[in-house]
């Protein structure tokens, strides 16, 4: 009796934990490749290689593939879906990567990370308060404002007596990780139930992104440059693979384990992100933002409903 299902099935398994693998680790490292490119270019020209490099990268794929949903067509025709994902571009996209690219002007690599991973607290509170398309229990509340606390503990608002860079760089920081969850709720409302391939859905949110960023090229990226090997191999880095081939992975990963496993890539892209700017760049920490870091952590736990806290009280 042949064992080819058990083996493709196998292979098919390690496939999709080697993409979460690489999407974790290309997450992660994307901060660093961040601070790099700062040495030769401007945040918004980071900001605008990312979307670009990454709008052409997975508009190559769409090309080749030609993806359909029940032989529906490659592109969604009605206006509406492309005003929908033209709001995702901007919040989920331009806005964001300006955001973290600005924000590391003033912080580390590092710090950028860890406020990244604050991402599925925002999204929790958007997707309850701003669309309602979630209900709270208490251990979700209790974790949120576990991860508020933890932000809070991270800024450590009793070192500053004036507003300083670092401290407008973790505003930033926040600000994008805020962005992130407006638009994931916005996109579970409006756009997730749509017959849409993942190819196309990953194409058009990071494509029109990538026009956004071209319209705006004399405002945010037309400075000098001094570019080396280092900073274009982060910058192809930061589009190709980062906005690019990384968010076929995640819908890869996300259609073979779930939303809930699929979600698990939050804990592994500021482990990496520390490392790497720890390792490579010599970068420090105080006291306060590993403790902060780990009450995030906990409250991403709880929120998730990987935790539990007592039963469950629905709230709106």
């Amino acid at each position: 009796m042949s064992n080819a299902p058990t083996q493709n099935r196998s292979y098919g398994q390690v496939s999709i934990a080697l993409q979460f693998l690489a999407m974790g680790t290309i997450w992660g490292a994307s901060f660093l490749f961040m601070k790099v490119a700062l040495d030769g270019v401007s945040f918004g020209q980071i900001a605008w290689s990312r979307l670009v490099l990454g709008g052409l990268t997975l508009g190559l794929i769409v090309l080749a593939t030609r993806p359909r949903v029940a032989g529906g067509p490659v592109l969604p025709r009605e206006k509406i879906v492309w005003l929908h994902f033209t709001v995702i571009a901007i919040t989920g996209c331009v806005v964001p990567h300006l955001l973290f690219a600005w924000a590391e002007q003033y912080v580390s690599s590092s710090l950028a990370s860890i406020y990244n991973a604050v991402t599925p607290i925002m999204t929790a509170v958007m997707a309850t308060l701003a669309f309602r398309v979630e209900k709270l229990d208490r251990g979700q509340v209790t974790g949120i404002a576990v991860g508020v606390l933890g932000v809070i503990v991270i800024i450590a608002p009793w070192q500053y007596t004036a507003l300083t860079g670092s401290l407008w760089g973790q505003l930033a920081c926040i600000g994008a990780a805020t962005c992130y969850g407006f638009t994931f709720g916005y996109t579970r409302k409006f756009l997730s139930q749509r017959p849409i391939a993942g190819a196309t859905f990953a194409f058009l949110n990071i494509g029109i992104g990538g026009v956004i960023m071209l319209l705006l090229t004399p405002v945010i990226a037309w400075h000098p440059v001094a570019l080396t090997w280092p900073i274009v191999l982060s910058l192809l880095a930061l589009g190709a693979l980062g906005t690019g081939l990384a968010y076929i992975w995640n819908i890869n990963v996300l259609r073979a384990w779930g939303p809930t496993n699929a979600s698990t890539v939050t804990y592994v892209t500021p482990v990496v992100g520390v490392l790497l700017g720890v390792l490579i760049l010599g970068e420090r920490f105080g006291w306060h933002e590993p403790l902060g870091a780990a009450c995030v952590l906990l409250g991403i736990l709880l929120a998730q409903r990987r935790l539990r806290f007592g039963p469950r009280l629905a709230t709106a």
